[in-house]
């Protein structure tokens, strides 16, 4: 048995052991829709598509009513739409949106200056949101309650690993420390805000909050779909006062505001924390003591200092999760006390009994007097919700933002070729599915974190040969602070970390932490004005709480912002689209509550479709083939696909046209033929007398190649998408691959051409044309020893040779070494599979 799982004693439950088949696999099961209208309250099927379509392109009235108008005059067959006008389809959405918990106002009012100020919040309080997805019988079983201890055997033992919430130390712990009632579990919850600028111009603002389930899995949590991600408040933004902007009480003020506001929002929340909510689950019928908790607060900087109310930046303490001291931040190697809910409580407390003594003591935590709106719940600790963020302390933050500021700016002073060198490389870089293309990346400013990601990691490439350890050691400390970035941000953005994982990042750190300060002491000796050696802010410290946020929350895509930013699009698009730009909040969220009744509807109405799909094949013994979906111009062979067919040619004219410009296809005919004599067996087929190819064998190519692949992260099936193809957008593309080339051998290779054929008196089979990167590279070279370089190095293109396209594993990015002919480097940073294979495999 591969899996092993080690429930929580309170579960009752005995530990499970699995194999990789059965682990986390539910038996396919369909409850039994509840009706044959899951679009009610629409009047038809019909109706509801349509508004399903005009809320996703934020259609306005004038727009909805032309269309609906139009198709009421050419409308035939069997989708029948009702609808008449935009007011008819507005009613509709409040009557669907009826069945989710609606946006209410409340008023937080304070004193300021003996004043009483008031202030408007909406909310969609948390518990009664919550209670929407403890009543969805369709999520029901994907609800996950006791604390879990998952092991994997490595061929010598059982080694832990951590993913889901559940499976890290945290959720382990809080289920502990539950009142001591039959079925205590943990309901946690994932906690998001953030000011957000809904105009073009900025001068409009939201402040929405967002929440998930930490229950669910995060196929499910991090989706936009009923069970993600859902706008639960807009809080009030207190406006900008030049007369008293940067005074301490009006600083405080607004940090009263904000957590008043969540008082209104987390609602009973804090009641049924001490007091647990009695629950009966309708898919295991078990009834259990939900406790809610704040489980994790994702955010960036500026707002976690609003949610643990610490000073900021400037404070004495800069980290809201430590106490590290503000002259220390860029020093990974040193760990302070971590700060805690008591320490805070009892610090107000003095400032609440002597305001001298108290303020003394909070600025010494660098505290803001005010009571803090997460205390008020058990076990939700901010100082240990808060967590590492990725996108802002990684790829916003010290490697994907200021490391990538001094890059550009060594780069002006060696001047304009040096520039343009970098320019080209990045522009010409291969390109791969998820991965941004930069045409102009030096004199651009990008404010988008998946940029600065994607940017890094390319521009890292296209400086090996520019900033040389001669031409300019400043230039050549920072690679090295690049490189361990790199290898920071492949590690931590696993999906699934193992032990042997959590100690790479924390030797990595100290690596960082070393390329830094010796990048720091040669920028101080040389004298160059303009490159940044004050490294003490605090997304340079961040990094240093990673490791225990995965040992007790698990991977960093549990608490990471993206999926929450994400959700500002729509937002953004509601105001441009569909408000007048007065009483904004009111009317964007009365589209969120539309756009979440939609998803509801379609959540219900694929339902009813999977579940009538299913009784039919459960009575005919399968679908018809002509009903299924599906490009029958492609073919699936086992883990692969081949797609965008070419017409039919022979193996003679390929090699007559081609050879002319590529010598890859010189004697092409003949390599085929060896090939098939001498290897084919290898790959397991029956081969029993000589093969002659003819030259008027008939091939077919492919112009696309799908691979699945077991991940090494997760072991789950992932996908690539691989071209080899003369003209892809306007360009050549032929992507490189790793292969099994022998029984012992992995390789990569470049994809020449894919092509299906039947082999005379053997078989049909389907190969690939590659070149493989297998010739010698020589001793290494010092920069691949220092910045963790994976050479390779192509035959020549005249040795090319065939593969089965089952050899192909999956796919990767190679980028050229131009000081070295034929020599290339993998990029390892291409994804964590990658990573893995090229680093640990």
């Amino acid at each position: 048995m591969e899996y092993k799982t080690v429930f929580h004693p309170r579960s009752n439950r005995p530990p499970l052991l699995q194999s990789f088949d059965e682990f986390r696999v539910n038996a396919k099961t369909f409850i039994p829709p509840t009706d044959n209208t899951p679009y009610h309250p629409f009047r038809a099927a019909g109706d509801f598509e349509f508004v399903e379509v005009a809320l996703a392109a934020s259609l306005n009235q004038a727009q909805v009513d032309k269309l609906l108008d139009l198709i009421s005059r050419v409308a035939q067959g069997t989708a029948q739409v009702t609808l008449k006008n935009n007011a008819e389809l507005r009613k509709a959405c409040d009557s669907a949106a009826a069945q989710l918990t609606p946006f209410r106002k409340y008023d937080v009012t304070t004193l300021y200056k003996k004043k009483t100020l008031t202030y408007e919040v909406f909310a969609r309080p948390v518990w009664e949101w919550a209670l929407d997805l403890l009543q969805n019988e369709l999520l029901a079983p994907h609800f996950v309650w006791d604390a879990q201890r998952l092991y994997k055997y490595s061929g010598e033992g059982f080694e832990r690993f951590y993913d889901e919430p559940w499976t890290a130390d945290r959720w382990w712990d809080i289920q502990s420390s539950l009142p001591d009632v039959e079925n205590a579990v943990p309901f946690g919850l994932i906690i998001y805000a953030d000011k957000t600028k809904l105009s073009s111009f900025g001068t409009a603002k939201g402040y929405p909050v967002v929440v998930r389930c930490a229950n669910l899995p995060v196929e499910i949590r991090n989706s936009h779909a009923i069970g993600g991600g859902c706008v639960v408040g807009w809080l009030p933004i207190v406006p900008e006062d030049p007369q008293e902007e940067g005074r301490l009480g009006y600083t405080n003020l607004k940090r009263t505001v904000w957590h008043e506001s969540f008082v209104k929002l987390l609602g009973d929340v804090a009641h049924y924390s001490q007091t647990g909510y009695l629950h009966t689950s309708s898919y295991d019928n078990v009834t259990r003591w939900l406790f809610p908790v704040v489980l994790m607060l994702s955010a960036d900087y500026e707002e976690q200092c609003m949610m643990s109310l610490i000073r900021g930046r400037t404070c004495k303490c800069p980290c809201p999760v430590c106490l590290v001291p503000i002259d220390e931040l860029h020093d990974l190697t040193r760990t302070y006390p971590l700060r805690s809910m008591d320490q805070a409580q009892d610090a107000l407390s003095v400032y609440n009994y002597s305001r001298a003594e108290g303020e003394e003591r909070l600025k010494a935590l660098g505290l803001r007097p005010v009571e803090n709106v997460f205390w008020r719940i058990r076990d939700s600790d901010p100082h240990a919700a808060l967590s590492f963020d990725r996108l802002h302390a990684s790829h916003d933050g010290a490697g994907g933002r200021h490391a990538l500021q001094d890059v550009k700016k060594i780069l002006s002073m060696l001047g304009r070729e040096a520039e343009a060198k970098v320019e080209a490389y990045i522009s010409n870089f291969p390109r791969w599915r998820g991965l941004s293309h930069f045409k102009n990346a030096l004199n651009v400013t990008f404010s988008d974190g998946n940029k600065k990601r994607d940017l890094a990691k390319q521009i890292f490439y296209a400086c090996l040969n520019v900033l040389t350890k001669n031409r300019t050691p400043e230039g050549y400390c920072l690679l090295h602070i690049l490189a361990s970035y790199l290898e920071l941000d492949s590690l931590i953005g696993l999906d699934v970390h193992t032990e042997r994982t959590i100690e790479m990042i924390e030797a990595e750190l100290l690596r960082f932490s070393g390329a830094l300060k010796g990048y720091v002491e040669c920028v101080e000796k040389s004298g160059l004005d303009g490159l940044r050696t004050d490294w003490n802010f605090p997304k340079a410290h961040l990094w240093k709480h990673v490791v225990r946020d995965i040992r007790t929350k698990g991977a960093a895509r549990n608490y990471s912002t993206r999926p929450n930013e994400s959700m500002h699009g729509p937002l953004k698009e509601a105001y441009e689209r569909r408000s007048n730009g007065r009483d904004v909040a009111s009317q964007l969220l009365r589209v969120d509550e539309h756009q979440l009744a939609a998803k509801l509807l379609r959540m219900r109405i694929d339902h009813h479709l999977n579940w009538s799909r299913s009784q039919a094949e459960d009575s005919d013994g399968g679908l018809d083939p002509e009903e299924t979906d599906g490009d029958d111009s492609g073919v699936f062979k086992g883990h692969a696909y081949l797609g965008s067919p070419c017409k039919p040619t022979t193996v003679q004219n390929i090699e007559i046209d081609r050879s002319r410009t590529d010598n890859a296809f010189v004697e092409f005919r003949k390599k085929l033929s060896n090939f098939c004599n001498k290897s084919l067996a290898s790959h397991g087929y029956q081969v029993q007398k000589w093969i002659v190819i003819p030259p008027g064998l008939e091939i077919r190519e492919y112009k696309y190649f799908k691979v699945d692949y077991e991940s090494l992260v997760d072991w789950k099936i992932n996908t690539n998408h691989l071209r080899c193809s003369p003209m892809f957008h306007g360009a050549p593309r032929y992507d490189c691959a790793v292969v099994q080339l022998t029984e012992e051998d992995v390789a990569f290779v470049r994809l020449i051409c894919i092509f299906s054929c039947e082999i005379p008196d053997v078989c049909s089979i389907d190969l690939a044309f590659v070149q493989p990167f297998t010739a010698k590279t020589g001793a290494r070279r010092r920069i691949d020893r220092d910045l963790r370089l994976t050479r390779i190095k192509a035959v020549l293109r005249s040795a090319s040779t065939f593969i089965p396209v089952q050899s192909i594993i999956r796919g990767a990015v190679l980028v050229p070494d131009p000081s070295r002919n034929s020599e290339f480097f993998v990029v390892t940073h291409l994804d964590g599979d990658m990573y893995l294979r090229t680093k640990v495999s």
